[in-house]
């Protein structure tokens, strides 16, 4: 026997066999379902916990001599009280003879997979999923093209892997995509009994094409390349945010996503710091900002002021468009793509987040330690490094982003950087 908890409140006391719902252990496979005895839990309640670690309320009941066992929400979107409180209108009903599970089970009917795409779309935009539209777009066009009116329970292991085998013939790197995409419907199938078992959940992209197996890109952008983007990018006809936007990526190795939002408010001095909300690694970043990367920022300020004046909107962004929200990361990689010819970008062509890539390389080119380098683009620390080095190298970092601020400032002059301009760099900078 166990009461459940969610919170924790200093000076609350708790029951002695409380069970804190985030530390409860998930099972190896399977299920594992704890009862709630709680004085306020009606007759049955409880909470399922998957091998995925996803917790969600539920409810046992009995109906014509069968063990039923209806979910009522998620955790934490629904928390223990208010899902304590549908336990009981749902028991009160249960009571009355309503079999609640069955009629949901009538009211799905067994839906497509048309009808399941469309309800896991709608879940992923209401979590605030930046990604559901082209999850949407991937699924639609590979997946309910051609299994569109199968019903979601009828679809089995082998019509996946023919229909993702059959893509990676000619676009693998889709093909990866709409794998992950298929699994990630199916497990969302099956933690609310849409199905009963998930067809994919151990099906791998290495076992289903050696072409799906990713490579890490290695595309670093070459003295020539460096030179064409760096005075060109302004001037060649690239929307001017873009091309400075991307300067601005090579100058300081962030990613393409935090330079487009960056805003006002995380600009003190000659320190940009990235909020955690805004980074792939969740944790907050800081950037020192040499002299021309403040450079860069107010020519990126006087011309969303140009647009605003145009449009009648400015907002906090730097890179404010003028219709009151920043550049896209896809506006970069568009701008990039369209205006190859006049860049410089040579076959194989770069992406924004190859310059994040050539930054790094720049680093260690102009004698920077690879802990300092790694520090400068946010990669996050691993293993026993991480707990027992708590230094952030702040002082470090302005001094590896200068040194790499002239070396690529050499390259853009056409001036030679062999070791003997890095070893002068960093003596002048020691």
């Amino acid at each position: 026997m166990a009461t459940l908890y969610d919170e924790r409140k200093k000076g609350r006391k708790v029951a002695a066999d409380a069970v804190y719902l985030p530390e409860i252990e998930p099972p190896a496979k399977g299920r594992r379902i704890l009862t709630d005895h709680h004085r306020e839990a009606p007759r049955g309640f409880g909470v399922r916990v998957q091998p995925s670690g996803s917790r969600a309320f539920v409810l046992r009941y009995e109906a014509d001599g069968k063990d039923r066992l209806m979910t009522i929400g998620e955790w934490p979107t629904w928390s223990l009280t208010a899902a304590r409180e549908k336990a009981k209108e749902y028991r009160r009903e249960i009571d009355d003879g309503r079999d609640i599970v069955e009629d949901r089970r009538n009211a799905r009917a067994e839906p497509t997979v048309t009808d399941a795409c469309a309800r896991f779309i709608e879940h992923k935009r209401r979590s605030g999923m930046k990604s559901a539209d082209d999850i949407e777009a991937v699924l639609r066009r590979e997946f309910r093209r051609d299994l569109g009116q199968t019903r979601l329970k009828a679809v089995r292991r082998r019509d996946v892997i023919a229909l993702v085998e059959t893509l990676a013939e000619s676009k693998p790197r889709q093909a990866s995509k709409l794998l992950a995409y298929i699994k990630q419907l199916f497990a969302w199938a099956e933690d609310r009994e849409i199905i009963e078992a998930n067809p994919v959940a151990t099906l791998r992209a290495d076992k289903v094409s050696a072409a799906m197996v990713q490579r890490p890109r290695a595309r670093v952008l070459d003295e020539d390349e460096i030179k064409d983007l760096w005075n060109g990018a302004e001037t060649v006809g690239l929307h001017r945010l873009t091309g400075i936007a991307l300067k601005l990526v090579l100058l300081t190795g962030q990613r393409s996503g935090e330079v487009a939002g960056m805003s006002e408010h995380e600009i003190e001095g000659k320190v940009w710091t990235i909020p955690a909300e805004r980074r792939k690694t969740g944790t907050a970043h800081t950037v020192p900002l040499c002299d021309s990367a403040l450079e860069l920022l107010q020519a990126a300020r006087a011309e969303a002021d140009r647009l605003a004046k145009r449009r009648k909107k400015r907002t906090a962004y730097i890179f404010d468009t003028g219709r009151g929200e920043p550049i896209t990361v896809a506006a970069l990689a568009r701008g990039a793509t369209r205006y190859r010819k006049e860049l410089g970008n040579k076959e194989p062509h770069w992406t924004p987040h190859d310059l994040r890539r050539t930054c790094r390389t720049g680093l260690a080119a102009a004698g920077v330690s690879e802990t300092v380098a790694e520090a400068v683009i946010g990669h996050t620390r691993q293993g026993i490094v991480a707990v027992y080095d708590r230094h952030r190298y702040e002082r470090e970092k302005r001094k590896a982003l200068e040194q790499w601020e002239r070396r690529l400032l050499l390259i853009a002059a056409g001036e030679p950087v062999e070791e003997d301009n890095v070893h002068s760099i960093t003596e002048q900078q020691g």
